[in-house]
């Protein structure tokens, strides 16, 4: 058995050197929700060292609550934004010498698109577009129009966020929102990969003691016989 481990990166936390050596995919913020130009270029050049696949995070632009507060949109201008963020960090990777692999939305963005149609339509066709692949929850509508516009899409679960009976995440404001508990989240993981196959788990970069956390995590799923491996190439 084996997954992915992905993180949110380059959203200006400045732990990328070490964390991004725990995982095997990394989200890259595109300086909207959070982060700088900078930091995605420092995280593009560690990304290659270490073989990690990359994908856009492109999120609200919404600094103030780090893009994780819902915005009602409008399909133009949004799409305008989501293009203006993919492109300039795949610009950034090509001059690092690197390939931007898959397209996972952040935050508020990300859990609109697995509800609203809409929204996930407009995002699919922006990965078909640009022919990269899509990431989201499985059986939700990100899915759907990934599939109804042939774009690969990957199934994703939450090593650290805890899960609600209908498959959503445990809202953050709860304080029962996240997992601590290293073993725990393995248990979870590992539930996530035979109910719902998923082909990778995620961890939020910017959590209290994520270093920590994820080494532990490795080791939890190792022991519970879960390789990690990259879904695709670099």
């Amino acid at each position: 058995m084996q997954v992915d481990l992905n993180a949110d990166v380059a959203e200006g936390t400045g732990n990328e050197r070490e964390l991004l050596p725990l995982v095997t995919s990394a989200n890259v913020a595109c300086a909207a929700h959070a982060g700088l130009p900078a930091d995605i270029w420092e995280t593009l050049q560690l990304a290659k060292h270490y073989g990690i696949v990359v994908g856009a995070h492109p999120g609200y632009f919404d600094r103030e609550h780090f893009g994780r507060r819902e915005l009602s949109w409008q399909a133009e201008s949004l799409r305008a934004e989501l293009v203006y963020q993919l492109g300039g960090l795949q610009a950034l990777a090509q001059a690092v010498g690197i390939s931007v692999r898959f397209l996972k939305p952040h935050g508020a963005l990300y859990n609109q698109a697995c509800r609203e149609e809409a929204l996930a339509d407009l995002i699919a066709r922006i990965a078909a577009e640009t022919g990269l692949a899509l990431v989201g929850l499985p059986n939700s509508w990100l899915e759907r129009c990934a599939v109804y516009y042939g774009v690969r899409f990957v199934r994703e679960g939450f090593a650290d966020r805890r899960y609600q009976p209908d498959g959503s995440l445990v809202p953050r404001h709860r304080s029962d929102a996240f997992l601590d508990d290293p073993h725990e989240a393995a248990e979870q993981v590992l539930r996530l990969i035979r109910q719902d196959a998923v082909e990778t788990v995620c961890v939020h970069g910017d959590r209290p003691h994520v270093v920590g956390f994820t080494r532990q995590l490795r080791e939890a799923l190792s022991q519970r016989g879960i390789a990690l491996r990259p879904w695709t190439t670099p």
